[in-house]
């Protein structure tokens, strides 16, 4: 059996590309980013309701924090949104996409029992919308 080292998960990093994009990007789902005093360039960080600190890190400051460290071809996260309807999550779909968001998949009824739609951010990582289908 694996050793495990116990830790609780407080922050989840994600990298971009081009900070204030993004920054306005998430504000688009009621997220308030505040820019590092240190590096209002490279850092910002969102403190979550359910205890979650968000933070948005460039391609820059990850290379600074990580030797080594280069961005990848493609997105490996997703962050996922959760609305209360399944008509909001098709609203939501609409309004990104309208504003010119790159739709990833358009809003479908999975087989999981879940309105699914997905989105890309303004680097290319994955934004699911979702919400619980009625019962049937």
């Amino acid at each position: 059996m694996p050793t495990t080292v116990p830790g609780t998960v407080k922050i989840i990093d994600v990298v971009v590309s081009d900070l204030g994009a993004a920054i306005e990007f998430y504000r688009r789902f009621g997220l308030e980013f505040e820019r590092d005093q240190y590096m209002p360039d490279d850092h910002a960080g969102c403190d979550l309701p359910n205890g979650l600190h968000l933070m948005l890190d460039t391609d820059e400051a990850r290379g600074k924090i990580t030797a080594g460290w280069t961005p990848p071809a493609t997105s490996r996260i997703f962050l996922t949104f959760e609305y209360g309807s399944p008509a909001e999550v098709d609203a939501a779909y609409a309004d990104l996409v309208g504003a010119g968001v790159p739709s990833l998949q358009e809003p479908f009824d999975a087989p999981w029992g879940m309105r699914y739609a997905t989105v890309a951010d303004p680097s290319g990582n994955g934004v699911d919308l979702y919400a619980t289908l009625p019962a049937s």
